[in-house]
């Protein structure tokens, strides 16, 4: 079973900085998307590029570990 890592500071206000770039040409889109889920309390948002369903960072860290698949808002990655 995995183990529980620790949160980052910031888990809450922005995903890191390897999973999206502060230069990524949706990154806007993307963070409003994700704030829009966090407000409706759902657990994933539609990407505006690829239409896959994105986990938001409240839902991952309610599970309690990572699961190492590289979710652009892991709340875990160091």
């Amino acid at each position: 079973m995995p183990t529980s890592p620790t949160l980052r500071d910031d888990w809450r206000e922005a995903p890191h900085c390897r999973r999206l770039s502060q230069l990524h040409p949706h990154r806007t889109e993307i963070l409003r998307r994700h704030d829009e889920a966090l407000a409706r309390n759902t657990p994933v948002y539609a990407d505006p590029v690829s239409g896959f369903s994105v986990f938001t960072a409240e839902f991952l860290a309610s599970r309690g570990y990572c699961c190492d698949s590289g979710c652009r808002h892991c709340p875990y990655v160091d």
